[in-house]
C-alpha cells in the first residue's frame, strides 16, 4: 500500500510546510540564495506555498519571492505554457497539473502494509480499550484528513458512533479532533484560517470547539508540545491523542489514539509518549532514510 495515495497536493512547491518557514531545503542540497533563472523559478513556486497554494496575484507573488514583478510575470507565463502554472483570472495564477505530477512522484512510497499495521496494533494494545487510526492529509476537495489504516481489534466502531460513513465524512475535517489539529498546526496560516472558518461537522462530541479563533490559538501549543489532545471532541466519553507524521518539514498525516475518557494528565503521559513514538515509527516506514 502507499501511505501517500490519498495525498494529492500540488507538488513539492505546492505542498504545505510549517507556518512561517520556507520549505526545508532537501538534504544534500545547498540553498544558494542566488539570482539565476532556475533559482528565481523555484522561488516563485515556493511563494505559492508560503501564500497558501491557492490563486495568487502577481504583486503578492513578487513580494513573497523577493523578485521584481516583471520577472515573476515572465516565469508565470512560461509556466502556463508548460502546465506548471494555471491562469485562473485576470492577473491571478495557481499551481498547475505538472506541479501536481511532481508532487505525486516525490511523495509516492511503497510502504510495508504489515509493518504499518503492526505499529498501530502495538499502540492499541498498550492502552486498554483504545482504538488507533492513521490519518493522511488529502487536498482533493480542500485540506482534509482521510483514514488510511486503523487498529480497532474486535470493535465495529459502533460504540463510538463511527459507522463507515461517519468515519469517511464526518471526521474528515481538520477543524475538529486531536488528529485534525495535529495536522493543521503545521499547515500555512492561510490554510488554518480557512479551516477555522468551516462549520463544525454534525454529530461531534460535547467537547468540540466551536470558536474558530480559540481553535486557531490552540495550534501554537500543539506545535510546541508535539501532539494534540481532544477531550470528547469526536464522541462523548472518548478522548483522543494525536501526533503528526512528517516528511522533513512537511506534515503528511497523524497517528491518533482514541481511548475512554476521564484520564488524568498523569495517566495520559505514558499514552502521549506511546503515540509520539508510534508516529515516529510510521515516519520511518514512509520516509526511506539514508
Amino acid at each position: 500500500m502507499s501511505i501517500t495515495s490519498t495525498y494529492t497536493t500540488t507538488g513539492p512547491a505546492g505542498v504545505a510546510s510549517r507556518p512561517g518557514r520556507r520549505p526545508a531545503t532537501p538534504r544534500g542540497v545547498r540553498r544558494t540564495g542566488g539570482t539565476s533563472h532556475a533559482e528565481r523559478v523555484f522561488r516563485v513556486q515556493q511563494a505559492f506555498t508560503e501564500l497558501g497554494g491557492g490563486p495568487q496575484g502577481l504583486a503578492e507573488l513578487a513580494r513573497a519571492s523577493g523578485i521584481d514583478d516583471s520577472a515573476v510575470h515572465r516565469i508565470l507565463r512560461s509556466g502556463v505554457a508548460h502546465g506548471t502554472f494555471l491562469q485562473v483570472g485576470r492577473g491571478r495564477y495557481r499551481l498547475g497539473p505538472q506541479a501536481a505530477l511532481l508532487g505525486v512522484g516525490a511523495l509516492e512510497q511503497a510502504v510495508d502494509g504489515d509493518a504499518l499495521r503492526a505499529v498501530l496494533e502495538r499502540l492499541r494494545l498498550s492502552v486498554e480499550g483504545s482504538l488507533v487510526f492513521l490519518y493522511g492529509l488529502s487536498s482533493f476537495a480542500g485540506m482534509q484528513r482521510q483514514c488510511i489504516e486503523m487498529a480497532v481489534g474486535a470493535s465495529d466502531l459502533s460504540e463510538v458512533g463511527l459507522g463507515p460513513r461517519e468515519l469517511v465524512f464526518s471526521h474528515r475535517s481538520l477543524r475538529i479532533g486531536a488528529s485534525g489539529r495535529a495536522i493543521l498546526a503545521h499547515l500555512p496560516e492561510s490554510v488554518q484560517r480557512r479551516v477555522a472558518a468551516e462549520p463544525v461537522p454534525d454529530g461531534m462530541g460535547p467537547g468540540a470547539c466551536r470558536d474558530g479563533e480559540r481553535m486557531l490559538a490552540s495550534l501554537a501549543e500543539v506545535r510546541a508540545k508535539g501532539y494534540a489532545l481532544g477531550l470528547e471532541e469526536c464522541a462523548a466519553g472518548w478522548d483522543s491523542l494525536a501526533a503528526p507524521v512528517f516528511w522533513g518539514d512537511l506534515v503528511i498525516g497523524a497517528v491518533t489514539l482514541l481511548a475512554p475518557g476521564a484520564l488524568t494528565p498523569t495517566e495520559r503521559a505514558p499514552h502521549i509518549a506511546a503515540v509520539r513514538a508510534a508516529a515516529e515509527e510510521v515516519r520511518r516506514l514512509v520516509v526511506l532514510d539514508d
